[in-house]
């Protein structure tokens, strides 16, 4: 499953929790790798993943190296899968994205341990959490990141004030400081406006609200915490919300999502900083009118990515210097400025590309929210097979926002379908 900074909206959180498994073993004898040719430097990104002016300037900056890039469009993941397997045309230096980092950690032969090349030196440049996605449990190393997708409350102001809320970000994140918080919100603007309803999606809501969490669906032993109180958890609120009838049950980025967001009839959402660029295309009457407040109970992170080096490379020094460069701080800040590409570098928060007042947000700085929320992100254990066993229970959510299933079979189900899911690929 391929999902870009845009897609990963348009599928839903939802669609992510059913992400595709891949093997735990690659099959490949790392000892017999062959090595790419010497004075070249092959590198894959996906469309959008690399911001053009530091891709341009990095190419410029390592002459001697012979950067080719290459922009892989459609299922990316599958076709690196496709090309390793295969054996050749495997580039020295490629993304991996971070919906997919967690299954690439059990190939991790495939890859150069960056930390063998001087990656030591420099990953106090980057947020712990992040790096440590990259990390598999031994140590290894397999990418630096390109990116993080820090989330927030989006929402209207002027539905808030008109409905009995506060407007200003402050007063927003002193009263909605929790999920609880919120729903009851929730209600009461549902009360005065029946047609705003404060939850885009609760499906969308429980998959942020389990990321907001140091645990998931199977613990660092390989084994099934899917039934444990930190999901239960997530359910219930988003059952809460379903139920309370403040769910908007609107999918991202379809007709409806960009209707209700410009009409006001889905006045809040949360997600992550790359959402700003779904809300801003949605919306064409109301700039001006949104605004950015803490995500209700903590932060979370989705999407990011990373560029890591194949075993396949003639030169894993001189491939490293290149990510160290593309990825520097500066570099980072670039990225934003050109293509929206949020930092994972923090040094980067306070460069001026990321200090500039939006007037689609009323003038207030994003960076503001978005970067103490990056720091304040929890470190969390995400296993290989973590997005497959969690899929039943975004599959078991739309039954309950249907109305074909009581939560509670819901709940059974969801539990009973990932542990069978689990069970069929070794999870305890």
């Amino acid at each position: 499953m391929e999902l870009s900074r845009r897609t990963l909206l348009a599928g839903g959180f939802a669609a992510v929790l059913g992400g595709s498994l891949v093997g735990c073993s690659s099959g490949m004898d790392a000892s017999s790798t062959k090595k790419n040719a010497s004075g070249n430097i092959a590198l894959w990104c996906w469309p959008g993943g690399l911001g053009k002016t530091v891709l341009d300037d990095t190419i410029a900056h390592f002459p001697d190296q012979h950067i080719k890039y290459s922009e892989i469009g459609d299922d990316f993941k599958q076709k690196l899968l496709t090309t390793f397997n295969g054996g050749t045309n495997i580039p020295d230096i490629t993304g991996l994205k971070g919906e997919d980092i967690a299954s690439w950690l059990p190939q991790a032969d495939r890859f150069v341990d960056l930390n063998t090349v001087g990656a030591k030196d420099i990953l106090g440049d980057y947020l712990e959490w992040k790096v440590k996605q990259a990390t598999t449990l031994d140590g290894k190393l397999l990418g630096i990141p390109i990116d993080i997708g820090p989330t927030a409350l989006f929402y209207r102001e002027d539905v808030f004030t008109a409905g009995g809320l506060p407007g200003k970000p402050d007063e927003v994140a002193a009263q909605l400081k929790t999920w609880d918080d919120l729903l009851a919100a929730g209600l009461e603007l549902k009360a005065k406006n029946p047609k705003a309803l404060i939850v885009s999606d609760a499906t969308d809501m429980y998959g942020i609200i389990v990321s907001q969490g140091t645990e998931r669906y199977i613990d660092k032993d390989n084994k099934f915490i899917g039934d444990q109180d930190h999901i239960r958890r997530a359910w219930d609120l988003a059952v809460k919300a379903i139920h309370t009838k403040v769910d908007a049950k609107t999918l991202g980025g379809t007709p409806d999502w960009n209707a209700g967001l410009d009409q006001g009839t889905v006045p809040a959402l949360s997600g992550a900083a790359w959402v700003a660029l779904d809300v801003k295309a949605a919306c064409k009457t109301s700039v001006g009118k949104w605004r950015l407040a803490p995500t209700p109970s903590g932060p979370a992170n989705f999407g990011g990515s990373f560029l890591g080096i194949t075993k396949n490379a003639a030169d894993p020094s001189a491939a490293f210097e290149v990510i160290k460069y593309m990825l520097s701080a500066d570099n980072q800040a670039k990225a934003f400025a050109d293509a929206q590409i949020f930092p994972a570098a923090p040094k980067a928060y306070d460069m001026p590309q990321l200090k500039a007042a939006d007037p689609f947000f009323g003038g207030q700085v994003p960076i503001d929210v978005f970067g103490p929320a990056a720091k304040a992100i929890p470190i969390a254990y995400e296993a290989p097979l973590d997005s497959a066993v969690g899929a039943p229970y975004g599959t078991q959510l739309k039954t309950v926002q249907s109305g074909s299933k009581s939560s509670e079979q819901a709940w059974k189900d969801a539990v009973a379908q990932a542990k069978q899911i689990g069970k069929r690929q070794g999870v305890q």
